[in-house]
């Protein structure tokens, strides 16, 4: 189990493999592959995100530069969704930016098709990192990733609009069955211009914590569901009787919001997702002041809760750059002023020289606190998903969507995703 006190307040010894990765060097510099003040090379990053994260990554970008007058970083972004159509386009064409923003969803697919560098052939410092945190971006002995930070899952609730309802803020120990009266509480005192949430049994990492509060693996460690389509019915028809109702948003309200989330939109009142998203939610709606809350459990005791990397950082293996790609990662995974720019926008800084040199108040310092009120519940993150979980991750939700607009029953999204999970698992057997 992961100590998050321990995580935030010592130093982490690195694993054997860790010390490797901090002490190695790259294989050699060619040619054009590294620059002068004169005369800089250029790399391109990428990322995700709202505007929030892009001013504060151009804040970034802006500062390594003026320690790195020999790089010169052009830095570009997009949404969650239409990031990975552009890296599937840009793999199938081989070329993939330098240094990317990666998700854990992703990492199997493109480390084990060798399309992202083995960054334990590059000097990038890992030194101050949780131990139990580097395997995550690890394949077969290899690390394709760096996290940036960790985070959680949390209920998001804005106590302003609950305070105008007349409700209670929560107390954060609750059932399912409690959590949904309190959804349906906010639809019905909403009276039609405030909702409970979005639906959040179309939110696959939502659906893996349920599981685990049950004590099962959503995977299998040789690549095969964990669980059965029993599970997922079950799950599914826990919102059975709040859709259709004020206590959840509509799904076509949903999707005329985009790409604002409806709790950043002042939509909702709650909701169900990673604890590092308090930057953006607070700059998208505007509100004074938001609060998170442990997810629900029918078991007090295990909440199905990890810490996973919020994000991590790669370069793509076929960089003309591999020496400037990993000063860029190293610094922003390590340096205290980066810290600074982004406090919690990424998650909780997961190398300790960067949490040290990071200042956490105001909303940064709810994510901090809700972490470490959760640490008692926290155990060990899942390994990064099999092949293909980006895709299963996506038609999870595309298929949740369909049984909110009705297009789908129950029984007929589980036979859906279930037969799309089991070809995918197969193709890639």
């Amino acid at each position: 189990m992961i100590n998050r006190r321990h995580f935030l307040t010592t130093v982490a010894i690195g694993t054997a493999s860790a010390a490797a990765l901090a002490a190695c060097g790259n294989g050699g510099s060619s040619s054009g592959q590294t620059g002068s003040a004169e005369k800089p090379v250029t790399i391109n990053y990428t990322w995700w995100g709202n505007d929030d994260r892009a001013e504060r990554t151009r804040k970034a970008i802006a500062l390594f530069e003026s320690k790195n007058p020999d790089i010169k970083v052009n830095g570009n972004f997009t949404d969650f969704a239409g990031y990975w159509q552009k890296r599937a386009t840009e793999a199938a064409g081989g070329g993939l930016p330098d240094v990317m923003q990666w998700d854990l969803s992703y990492l199997r697919d493109y480390g084990q098709r060798n399309q992202l560098l083995d960054l334990g052939t590059v000097k990038i410092d890992t030194s101050a990192f949780e131990k139990s945190l580097l395997p995550s971006g690890q394949i077969k002995g290899k690390t394709y990733g760096i996290p940036t930070s960790t985070n959680a899952f949390a209920v998001y609730y804005d106590p302003a609009k609950l305070a105008s309802l007349g409700i209670a803020e929560p107390t954060g120990k609750w059932t399912w069955s409690e959590f949904q009266a309190f959804l349906k509480e906010v639809g019905d005192k909403g009276n039609g211009t405030l909702y409970g949430s979005t639906d959040f049994t179309g939110v696959w990492w939502q659906f893996n914590i349920w599981l685990r509060q049950k004590n099962i693996q959503a995977f299998t460690s040789d690549g095969k569901l964990g669980f059965s389509k029993d599970d997922l019915k079950t799950w599914w028809n826990l919102n059975s009787k709040l859709r259709g109702t004020q206590a959840i948003v509509p799904e076509d309200r949903v999707t005329q919001l985009k790409p604002k989330s409806p709790f950043g939109s002042n939509v909702s009142a709650a909701e169900v997702t990673w604890d590092n998203f308090m930057a953006g939610y607070l700059a998208d709606s505007g509100a004074k002041q938001l609060k998170l809350a442990p997810v629900p459990s029918d078991d007090p005791n295990n909440l199905g809760l990890f810490l996973k990397p919020s994000m991590l950082m790669v370069a793509s293996a076929k960089t003309k750059f591999k020496d400037a790609a990993a000063r860029f990662i190293d610094f922003m995974v390590n340096d205290p002023e980066v810290g600074q720019i982004f406090k919690t926008s990424r998650g909780v800084p997961a190398s300790k020289t960067q949490r040290d040199g990071t200042t956490f108040d105001g909303a940064d310092k709810l994510v901090v606190d809700y972490e470490k009120s959760i640490e008692q519940y926290l155990k060990d993150a899942p390994e990064p998903p099999i092949v293909g979980f980006g895709t299963l991750e996506a038609s999870f939700g595309r298929i949740a969507s369909d049984l909110n607009y009705g297009k789908l029953t129950v029984d007929g999204a589980v036979d859906a995703w279930f037969k799309e999970a089991e070809d995918l698992i197969k193709q890639n057997a």
